[in-house]
């Protein structure tokens, strides 16, 4: 079956799912990008026959069946609105928005059209993410009782447009906790159940060119306040790091995202004993999303982040902001005399 699919901003996610969804062989593209070099130098490279350069004009032509939003953040909501209205499918990058605004709206309009619905949490599709959930799952380390989310990379290096793209603004989701801390956040919850209360802390500390933050610290209460939960990024330390720890009862499993893997340890000093290993080439992990994706299009499986999902973890991201721009720090005990 060919899903005819939509591309809409063809940015560096946007040519990323271009190129991992035409890897599938399982999907008819076409793009739409309102920036005219970047639409025709897209279409040029991937063999793109349909290139529009506005929604209106690739609604008008109605040859897709799927709208994958990779627009800004502040976007996603209106044009998720305008297809689903249209009786399209939607695929929405994350964050789902920046706000709540409209998204009531769009869960009505969703299920009232009997159109399907995900967000694109990238590492949801991880297979050896999902093969840690399972052994979780399976009660095979006990009860969870604490997640431990630790995320690092030196942004100068790895993504140095930084200062010229969304990431300047929080009004286009930039900053850190938008940006990057939202994967490690939606990953523990998927993991270990969702966030019910949280505090936080932020701070621009090193990233020079802007003013958002660069630096995180979250903790929180997870699936019912029986998990533990704290997370810490920043986006300018020289060691490339993004893993999540989940400690059980009975042993502990680690997710290991720069090496692809996860591990386990059910004993002190047994050390660590990989489990899982998968493909360390990113664009691989896109081309399982992308199936993933198409596979619960057809009915084979359930989507990996479903739009209510995306839904919570917006929630998460919108009170991290709240509570790390008005922190409430105790100050030390006073010495007595």
């Amino acid at each position: 079956m060919q899903h005819r699919i939509l591309i809409i901003g063809v940015g560096s996610i946007g040519e990323r799912h271009t190129r991992t969804f035409q890897r599938t062989g399982r999907a008819e593209l076409s793009i739409c990008e309102s920036r005219e070099e970047l639409r025709k130098t897209v279409a040029e490279r991937y063999g793109i026959r349909r290139a529009y350069a506005g929604l209106d004009e690739a609604m008008s032509d109605d040859n897709f069946d799927v709208g994958l939003i990779c627009t800004p953040s502040h976007l996603h909501i209106p044009m998720a609105t305008q297809l689903v209205k249209a009786g399209k499918h939607v695929f929405i990058e994350k964050p789902l928005s920046l706000s709540l605004y409209g998204i009531s709206e769009l869960m009505g309009l969703v299920k009232g059209k009997g159109v399907k619905s995900a967000v694109a949490y990238t590492y949801r599709s991880h297979p050896a993410l999902r093969s840690m959930k399972e052994a979780i799952d399976s009660g095979r380390f006990g009860e969870p009782v604490q997640v431990i989310g630790t995320w690092g990379q030196h942004f100068p290096k790895y993504r140095p447009a930084y200062r010229e793209i969304y990431y300047t603004s929080r009004k286009t989701g930039g900053g850190a906790i938008q940006d990057v801390l939202t994967h490690a956040i939606n990953a523990g919850e998927f993991l270990v159940g969702p966030v019910s209360k949280l505090m936080a802390d932020c701070g621009h500390q090193v990233l020079e060119g802007v003013t958002v933050e660069d630096t995180v610290h979250v903790i929180t209460r997870q699936n019912g306040d029986k998990v533990m939960g704290c997370y810490s990024l920043n986006q300018h330390q020289a060691p490339n790091e993004n893993a999540v720890m989940v400690i059980c009862k009975k042993g502990t499993a680690k997710w290991d995202l720069n090496n692809a893997r996860w591990m386990s340890m059910a004993e002190p000093d047994a050390g660590w004993k990989v489990e899982f290993e998968f493909s360390t080439e990113r664009d691989d992990i896109f081309v399982n999303q992308a199936n993933l994706f198409m596979d619960a299009m057809e009915g084979k499986g359930q989507f990996a982040c479903t739009l209510e999902e995306g839904l919570q973890t917006l929630r998460v991201n919108l009170t991290v902001l709240q509570a790390a721009d008005k922190p409430n720090w105790q100050p030390l005990v006073a010495v007595p005399g």
